[in-house]
């Protein structure tokens, strides 16, 4: 590895140097008790690959928030570490079948989605292409994780491509201080953030204007943000099919639970300098109660 780094270096001084790990580059542990030693510094980037299938089909037959939970705690402690001593985590593959009818890959991009928005790391798709000329030894062979679809005259899936473009955009980082470092609240489901008003089925019942609820991250995915209300009742953020934010009752919290999805109630608070993204990254919430929502963002510092 040191070798290979420093040839690089010593043909073009002025690129980075990206090295990556071992099993399918799932896996730079190894370099906890054996860092590499080069010549230069200030250049060097490590690489990591994460599919659904990296598991096996552990996230269509786990229970969505456990799963979630320990694959991101696995990954911390395979190559998050990193980030931690200073080094840009680079994630050169990832990607999911764009047919939309993977499950498996369906619940893994909804974890991935919040774990790459909080870390603000950058990324490479796989893959772009629709099809191949020929591809173990199939004649035009259909690449079911393309962007565009068998003849490359479109895109596979509007929807999937529009939540990924969510990542696109740096939320922080040398270059993008352009403001105090603040609080957004994303939404990996859909790729947006959720503006300051929240929509509740209590407000009848309740008198949320005078009240102050305490959120905190439930679940192993630390992504379900619930209250308790005053009657005992735990609810958690949604989002309902018109992309408003709702309340309702927390789903998928019992890990022994493999066919229900918590995807809409998943939430990931995240770290931005910037000033704003366009419009269209953000949920429309229609609701008035904008004193529920500043009680709720204020609980988390925003």
């Amino acid at each position: 590895m040191q070798k290979g780094a420093e040839a690089v270096h010593s043909a073009n001084p002025n690129v980075l140097v990206i090295l990556s790990g071992l099993k399918y580059d799932r896996d730079l542990s190894f370099l906890l008790n054996k860092p590499v030693t080069l010549t230069f510094s200030k250049k060097l980037v490590y690489e990591l690959h994460w599919y659904g299938f990296s598991n096996g089909q552990a996230w269509a037959t786990g229970n969505p928030n456990q799963v979630c939970g320990q694959l991101v705690a696995e990954t911390a402690s395979k190559a998050g570490f990193l980030l931690d001593q200073g080094y840009p985590l680079f994630v050169s593959e990832f990607g999911v079948d764009m047919r939309g009818t993977n499950v498996n890959d369906n619940r893994y991009l909804n974890c991935f989605m919040g774990w790459a928005a909080e870390l603000d790391v950058d990324w490479a798709l796989w893959a772009l292409t629709g099809s191949y000329y020929i591809r173990e030894g199939v004649v035009g062979y259909e690449e079911t994780y393309g962007v565009y679809n068998w003849n490359w005259c479109d895109v596979r899936n509007q929807t999937t491509l529009h939540k990924i473009s969510a990542l696109q955009y740096p939320l922080r980082g040398p270059g993008y201080t352009e403001r105090r470092p603040h609080k957004i609240l994303f939404h990996p489901m859909t790729g947006l953030c959720v503006k300051r008003c929240i929509r509740t089925p209590y407000k009848t019942q309740y008198n949320l204007h005078r009240h102050h609820f305490k959120w905190e991250a439930v679940s192993d995915s630390k992504m379900h943000l619930s209250s308790k209300l005053e009657d005992g009742t735990i609810v958690c953020l949604d989002v309902d099919s018109d992309n408003n934010v709702v309340t309702n009752n927390c789903k998928c919290l019992d890990n022994k639970n493999n066919k229900c999805d918590p995807a809409s109630q998943w939430f990931k608070l995240i770290d931005s300098t910037r000033c704003g993204a366009d419009k269209s990254f953000f949920l429309e919430i229609n609701s008035v109660l904008k004193l529920v929502a500043n009680n709720f963002l204020s609980s988390f510092g925003l």
